[in-house]
């Protein structure tokens, strides 16, 4: 069985994030979305929120299963016996800083191989912190992420302003 991590701090998951574990589903035998804790972040939602919202999103996939890690993400793709690491770009400047990640997680574990996928075109611009400060302005984000984040922003964000309803 080919088993794939999507790591990633998820705050919020986005439209460009279901694209990249949608294909990678199809792809993989088994794919793990790992929500990744970053002490130097300050995320808005709690790692169990960004947890249960990624099930929630993707309860559709029978072969993904969500999951949260500390530390190097090579160590958890072991601990989890996965052959690779799934991983998005969007623009130019991913590759340079993922490309660097994948030559060090392969110095550190030989085993375990790094696989990019390119964000479809019309997703490329999406980015959880754009998401997020739009959503905290009362800006609509309905096609930036799926119903269910939308929603989790609102309540997030309740004191502001209402959110454009179109």
């Amino acid at each position: 069985m080919r088993t794939v991590i999507c790591p990633g701090s998820f705050d919020p998951v986005t439209n460009g994030h279901l694209d990249i574990i949608g294909r990678a589903a199809h792809i993989f035998d088994k794919v793990i979305v790992a929500v990744s804790r970053n002490p130097v972040k300050q995320p808005l939602f709690t790692i169990q929120e960004r947890v249960d919202i990624l099930k929630g999103v993707l309860a559709g996939y029978p072969n993904v299963e969500v999951d949260s890690f500390s530390g190097l993400t090579v160590n958890y793709a072991v601990e989890r016996k996965a052959q690779a690491i799934m991983k998005g770009l969007r623009v130019i400047s991913d590759f340079e800083n993922e490309f660097r990640m994948a030559l060090t997680n392969k110095k550190l574990v030989c085993e375990v191989e790094t696989v990019f996928l390119m964000t479809k075109a019309e997703l490329s611009f999406i980015s959880s912190s754009a998401v997020k400060e739009v959503a905290s302005y009362g800006g609509c984000v309905r096609e930036l992420v799926p119903p269910l984040v939308e929603q989790k922003l609102k309540e997030k964000f309740k004191d502001y302003r209402v959110f454009e309803e179109g």
